[in-house]
């Protein structure tokens, strides 16, 4: 009995999910307000964005977001700060006139 409790618990450790990674963006052109981007729900204010998230690759979001918003200037995960080249390749996709008016939810 104790050895099917010890295994039950131990799948049950397994199988918990990831802590969500957080994010923070500096955009080019700053924004206030809610922007709902790739499995994600950022909140910018005039400083920065911030969001978090245990669903996509960092990369993803950082494109994405670029999308919606413009430039992005800095990307950090988890307090890790992007690279030049991977600013340069989230910026490929970023939008030339970015949104002023962000959805206020």
């Amino acid at each position: 009995m104790i050895r099917i409790s010890a295994f039950l618990i131990a799948l049950g450790i397994a199988s918990a999910p990831a802590a969500a990674a957080t994010y923070s963006a500096t955009l080019a052109s700053p924004a206030d307000g809610r922007l709902v981007g790739r499995d994600i729900v950022w909140s910018c204010g005039a400083a920065a964005c911030q969001g978090a998230t245990q669903e996509s690759r960092p990369a993803v979001l950082c494109q994405s977001l670029a999308k919606r918003a413009g430039r992005v200037e800095a990307f950090l995960v988890d307090g890790r700060a992007f690279t030049a080249s991977e600013l340069e390749r989230c910026n490929a996709s970023a939008k030339s006139e970015p949104n002023k008016a962000l959805a206020q939810q």
